[in-house]
């Protein structure tokens, strides 16, 4: 069963009065990468100008950056940041994102004499565009994405930094500390959110629209 809720640690610099970033397990990440799974992954890498996917275009160039070594399994990258579509074989925390298991459907000439062994379609036309002499019958067949394991998508032994365009990264000291000398940061809040499905809904509708979604999403929330 899926979560319905997920704790994050975000840091808030009060003298701004915006989200610097946040510490989240596997389970918000999980949901972040199905995020582009639905799709939205395809859509974006194949943009001319990924600047209007608001955070989204964030969000896909850090899970491409993202070291293989961080994901359950080597091929996940490609499947989520160019997905077939696919249903995952586990529960994808927070929203009951739907995914649908892609059917391929191919064609083959079953004209007796064999001239068309290796001729294959996903054309259902009665003739054979091949030998025009054959009619095209179907193949059973599935093509699908490869399979997600049931853990998830990344590893859970690793604590990610969730910047506030959700971009997403392996949190360390020093990434830590790059990020508040960036900023000119001196002091700064942490707080406990909990994110739910409203939470995730309008983490979408920022995502689309916003560069600074953790702000937008949970600022007001924590004055």
């Amino acid at each position: 069963m899926a979560k319905s809720t997920i704790s994050l640690n975000i840091f808030i610099d009060p003298q701004s009065k915006r989200v610097l970033y946040a510490e989240a397990g596997n389970d918000f990440i999980d949901f972040l990468v199905s995020i582009l799974g639905q799709s939205v992954g395809t859509l974006i890498g194949r943009s001319r100008n990924p600047e209007t996917a608001g955070s989204l275009a964030s969000l896909y160039e850090s899970i491409n950056g993202l070291n293989e070594s961080y994901f359950v399994q080597k091929h996940i990258k490609d499947t989520v940041l160019k997905p077939a579509v696919h249903r995952p074989g586990f529960d994808v925390a927070l929203l009951a994102l739907y995914y649908t298991q892609t059917r391929t459907v191919f064609y083959r000439c079953n004209k007796l004499d064999g001239s068309c062994p290796f001729y294959v379609s996903v054309c259902s036309s009665r003739a054979c565009p091949n030998c025009k002499l054959g009619t095209m019958t179907q193949l059973a067949t599935n093509v699908s994405s490869p399979p997600i394991s049931s853990d998830g998508f990344v590893k859970g032994a690793v604590t990610y930094m969730v910047m506030d365009d959700l971009s997403v990264k392996p949190l360390s000291t020093k990434s830590t500390i790059s990020l508040l000398q960036k900023f000119n940061v001196r002091d700064v809040e942490e707080k406990v959110v909990s994110v739910g499905n409203d939470e995730a809904v309008k983490l979408l509708s920022c995502a689309l629209q916003s560069k600074s979604v953790l702000t937008d999403l949970f600022f007001k929330g924590v004055n």
